[in-house]
């Protein structure tokens, strides 16, 4: 089978797909992409939120000084 994750195998039921079949490496970077996605939204609704941010350096100067929100 190929590496190839935009040539999957296409299973069809009466002319439809239903099932598509591909190397498990492409499965899981797929996988691996669809995550970094969801990452991507969530940093971008937590950036168009008012809240306030800090680094994660000031973070652990903060948690070294006993600093709580």
């Amino acid at each position: 089978m190929s590496h190839d994750p935009y040539n999957p195998q296409v299973i069809l039921r009466d002319g439809k797909p239903t099932a598509v079949i591909l190397d498990i490496e492409d499965y899981e970077a797929l996988l691996e992409r669809l995550e970094q996605v969801e990452d991507l939204r969530a940093i971008r609704a937590m950036k168009a939120d008012d809240r306030q941010t800090i680094t994660f350096e000031e973070y652990l100067r903060e948690k070294d000084r006993g600093v709580s929100r």
